[in-house]
């Protein structure tokens, strides 16, 4: 099964209605479920891919009573996000900012974006993937480096939509 197949697949449960769909393939499972976020009805996407290694932990804790910068920060991020919006990758890929290296960058912070606007792409099993905006509002901060490889519902960028 192909990304466009995949794709299709994605936007006909969500314009189906159904709450929950599970395909199962030799190597592959698919779980699409779509659920209610306040008034609208917004679409979440789950993949199940095998883990090809196991991932090590290590701990790296502050002693007690330390606080670290990490900790501090998203303390101070919390506070403002409350009214900011997250852009999420709806794939997992390669992340890029422009069309093609020669060409501009598609968005900066700072910009305003409407609706439809393509933020960025994400290759995909050698398929470049326009991102477009679902809301629009202000980017504020793009919260991924350029040729950066990305993860199903990553957050990429942070927008006010005000």
């Amino acid at each position: 099964m192909d990304i466009k197949e995949i794709q299709s697949l994605i936007k006909f449960v969500a314009k189906s209605g159904a709450t929950e769909v599970k395909l199962e393939m030799e190597d592959l499972k698919i779980t699409i479920r779509t659920g209610t976020v306040g008034n609208f009805q917004e679409p979440t996407y789950v993949q199940h891919m095998p883990m090809n290694s196991p991932m090590s932990q290590q701990s790296n804790q502050p002693a007690q009573g330390e606080q670290t910068s990490v900790e501090i920060s998203q303390k101070a991020a919390a506070e403002v996000d409350d009214k900011l919006v997250t852009i999420k990758s709806p794939i997992i890929g390669t992340f890029y900012r422009k069309p093609s290296p020669d060409k501009p960058v598609f968005i900066e912070v700072g910009d305003t974006i409407n609706k439809g606007d393509v933020l960025c792409v994400i290759e995909a099993m050698k398929l470049f993937n326009d991102i477009e905006s679902e809301i629009s509002g202000k980017i504020v901060k793009v919260l991924v480096d350029d040729s950066s490889p990305v993860e199903f519902d990553q957050p990429l960028f942070l927008v006010d939509p005000s």
